[in-house]
């Protein structure tokens, strides 16, 4: 059966608070430790792991929490066609999907991690691969393994139950066994799409004055 994704937002940001770590716990605890110190080490940190793994939500949860405490930062994904020039003012440089930056972003990426560097700034990057297998210029891959590594592994389908139960017992909702079990049928499986699914239903469901039943689901897929 086909599985889904929803283009729906969260009902907040992504944030190092809201990232259910489960086996990924160390990770999330470097990240917090540097985005919480106010003299941060300047050795960089590459996430890896497979989509749906939370490396996005990461990068984000960082760049948010760099951003409360007034600080700037660079960042490049593959969307980004035309990158800008590194900015002295930039906290920290987050490079996400490296994986699949072309040419001129490989160079731009090189170049914010060069300028970074020479000016004690953190860099945080995050792709599919490990460092050594990415498919990337000799300089710019050989620079993103040289600090820590994390591998993020993704929740099993226990974790992922037990954190659907528990968002939804925080919404006051109550999800049965057989809606949880079409969720994870029919949509996409990572943890975040998830939680924004969940978000949606809650919306839904309160404005249509209906309980979350398999049927508001597909009445729901059908009016949005």
């Amino acid at each position: 059966m086909q599985q889904l994704a929803l283009d729906i937002g969260l009902a907040s940001g992504p944030t190092l608070a809201n990232f259910f770590a489960g086996p990924n716990e160390a990770a999330l605890q470097h990240l917090q430790l540097w985005s919480g110190s106010p003299t941060r080490s300047p050795v960089p940190t590459y996430l890896w792991g497979p989509e749906g793994g939370g490396k996005t939500h990461l990068l984000e949860a960082v760049r948010a929490a760099l951003r409360e405490q007034g600080g700037k930062v660079g960042w490049l994904d593959p969307s980004v066609a035309e990158p800008p020039e590194f900015d002295e003012d930039w906290a920290a440089v987050l490079l996400d999907d490296v994986q699949h930056y072309s040419a001129v972003q490989q160079h731009a990426a090189f170049n914010w991690f060069v300028n970074a560097q020479g000016l004690q700034r953190w860099v945080l990057g995050a792709g599919t691969l490990p460092p050594a297998d990415l498919p990337l210029r000799d300089d710019l891959r050989s620079r993103l393994g040289w600090g820590h590594v994390f591998q993020l592994q993704l929740l099993s389908e226990a974790e992922r139950r037990a954190v659907l139960r528990q968002q939804a017992d925080a919404r006051g909702i109550f999800l049965s066994d057989e809606v949880m079990d079409f969720m994870l049928r029919r949509f996409s499986r990572d943890l975040a799409s998830l939680v924004q699914l969940l978000d949606h239903l809650d919306g839904y469901a309160l404005q249509t004055q209906r309980a979350i039943t398999i049927p508001l689901i597909k009445s729901m897929l059908e009016h949005t």
